[in-house]
């Protein structure tokens, strides 16, 4: 089986190409799997994201395509959703009929930032020099703690996505993540290989080959994920992220049918 569950559409306004193009490259690269999930809606940073007016569309989209390709391959529905403190998730979203929620940590909040801080984005790349690179890791594998604490979603998004940018820690990566895996453990949920981190500065998937070690220890379950914003990135990297999974010792990964997690051999 060839799985790709995290992919988006030109509703979250930064991505491009259209779903039916997406699904054709899909079935060129004989994925099996192909999920979708676009960026939910949330009150906060709405230009990176979709509209919940749009919702409807986005569903119903994804729904006519899974029906017209459905001879030649499954297509899921889910959402990427931003957790946040501070910002409540919407309801409409958690309570939404769809395969999958993908949870992810875009946004690290401070008491001495009036603002949550888009780490990820290169606008605001600058504020690393002002903080201990220690301190920011642990912030952030505490807030993908709590955000499998919650147990709303069924997969973690870039596990370690905080490495984008090549601020490593001078900590064990491993140590400042345990709390955090062993969370995602007991809450029964997914990580992602995801091969978005290649086309990045740090030039390697998420998560690492050390958390992914550690994963693998924990009985933590994977997928895969390539994170496509444009047609050329379907299935980008598929080869490199199953060797690598192969490699630790993983022989199977997770796909999602109505939040139901199903494993299947890759």
């Amino acid at each position: 089986m060839r799985v790709d569950l995290h992919n988006h559409t030109i509703l979250c306004n930064h991505a491009q190409g259209s779903v039916e193009d997406f699904i054709k490259k899909a079935i060129e690269l004989k994925i099996d799997y192909y999920g979708f999930t676009e960026h939910a809606p949330m009150n906060f940073d709405e230009k990176y994201r979709m509209k919940l007016t749009e919702k409807e569309f986005y569903e119903a989209t994804l729904r006519y395509y899974k029906e017209k390709y459905s001879n030649n391959i499954n297509i899921l529905l889910g959402y990427e959703v931003d957790f946040m403190q501070s910002v409540p998730i919407l309801d409409e979203i958690l309570n939404s009929k769809v395969d999958y929620l993908i949870g992810s940590v875009h946004f690290l909040e401070s008491k001495n930032d009036s603002l949550p801080w888009g780490f990820d984005n290169p606008e605001f790349i600058g504020k690393y020099e002002n903080k201990d690179i220690d301190s920011i890791w642990i912030d952030y594998f505490e807030a993908i703690r709590l955000l499998a604490k919650t147990s709303y979603f069924d997969i973690v998004g870039h596990l370690d996505l905080i490495k984008v940018f090549k601020f490593l820690p001078k900590k064990d990566i491993k140590l400042i993540a345990l709390e955090a895996l062993k969370q995602i453990k007991k809450s029964n949920m997914t990580i992602e290989i995801n091969a978005a981190g290649f086309r990045k500065p740090i030039k390697e998937q998420y998560p690492s080959m050390e958390l992914l070690q550690l994963a693998y220890e924990l009985d933590i379950d994977i997928t895969f994920s390539s994170d496509a914003h444009a047609l050329e990135q379907v299935g980008y990297c598929y080869d490199e992220v199953v060797s690598l999974a192969k490699s630790v010792g993983y022989t199977k990964c997770a796909i999602y049918k109505q939040r139901e997690k199903l494993l299947v051999e890759f």
